[in-house]
């Protein structure tokens, strides 16, 4: 009876130990592919941590973080948009963390230390050289020139009603050079495409010179051996994401670990596998360094972008 009591007592203070020393860590992230990725890797060098993901589209991730706060399940938000990062700081979400020994670029950095960007997604243009010599045309090398009477119906890209893609684009040449350089454009527009893919394609199989789309796609293009060059303009239409820590997260500690391997070389090696650019140098397709990133001087609302656009170039 004593060995039999002894046993069980034992048993108990192990699974009590092995609770106590339990560590769990929730993410909620607004990009299922890479979210997998970094968060089976982060778990495979964290065995010990048991990672628990909420995936989803932005607004809705966004939404829930923030009707959750005072009672917040989430222990990290990321791998949601520049807006929706600033709306979360906003809203007091996220509270200052700075990462650890983090190899981020600094200008990927909140100055207040709420978020970091890990990634940015930049808008380039794919040129067909066969169709470009065939036509006699100018190789284009800025977005300024995309306008010019002698491209009229040889663009193609994303339409901003149906792709984040396109209304990146289209919102920042707003931003930058005004509604009529937009309206411009438009009379050269052969094609807009429902994703944001579809411009690179169009010029990929020479039905237009140029297509306008992302820099995965972009480079995709080329790698498949189409003959076509990827430039990027004068400055570069972009959206970037990352993540921060949750206020009264109930997993701190784990949180913090977690962005602290966001900020190094570990989860760079993996983005730059994925996404165009990368917030540490030396990963990506893209060099941030060689572009010029686009900062919006004014606030974007899409969906009312997105209806003045309709209003000028939408016809029943």
């Amino acid at each position: 009876m004593r060995q039999i009591l002894f046993t069980t007592a034992a048993a108990i203070s192990l699974l009590l130990s092995a609770g106590a020393n339990a560590r769990d860590l929730v993410l909620y992230d607004a990009s299922e592919d890479v979210g997998a990725a970094l968060s089976s890797a982060f778990q495979a060098a964290h065995p010990d941590i048991k990672v628990q993901v909420v995936s989803g589209s932005t607004g809705p991730i966004t939404e829930r973080a923030i009707a959750e706060m005072g009672n917040p399940q989430a222990d990290v938000v990321y791998l949601v948009n520049n807006v929706a990062l600033e709306q979360l700081k906003n809203a007091g979400v996220f509270e200052p963390y700075a990462a650890q020994s983090t190899v981020i670029r600094d200008d990927f950095r909140d100055p207040d230390n709420f978020y970091t960007r890990y990634f940015a997604t930049t808008m380039c243009m794919v040129v067909n050289r066969d169709r470009l010599a065939d036509k006699k045309l100018p190789m284009p090398t800025t977005w300024e020139d995309l306008i010019k009477p002698v491209y009229k119906n040889e663009i193609s890209m994303p339409s901003p009603m149906q792709s984040g893609t396109g209304s990146t684009i289209l919102s920042t040449f707003v931003d930058a050079f005004g509604w009529p350089f937009v309206e411009n454009l438009h009379e050269n527009v052969y094609q807009y495409s429902d994703g944001g893919s579809g411009g690179a394609q169009l010029a990929g199989t020479g039905e237009v010179t140029i297509g306008l789309s992302y820099d995965t796609t972009c480079y995709a293009t080329q790698s498949a051996g189409r003959p076509v060059d990827v430039v990027f303009g004068r400055i570069t239409p972009n959206t970037s994401e990352g993540g921060g820590l949750v206020a009264g997260a109930q997993h701190p500690e784990e949180a913090k670990l977690f962005l602290d391997w966001m900020a190094g070389e570990d989860a760079a090696k993996i983005l730059g596998g994925l996404v165009g650019a990368t917030a540490v140098p030396g990963h990506g397709l893209v060099n941030l360094d060689e572009v010029t990133i686009w900062a919006m001087r004014r606030p974007v609302d899409i969906e009312a972008f997105r209806k003045e656009w309709a209003g000028k170039f939408v016809t029943n």
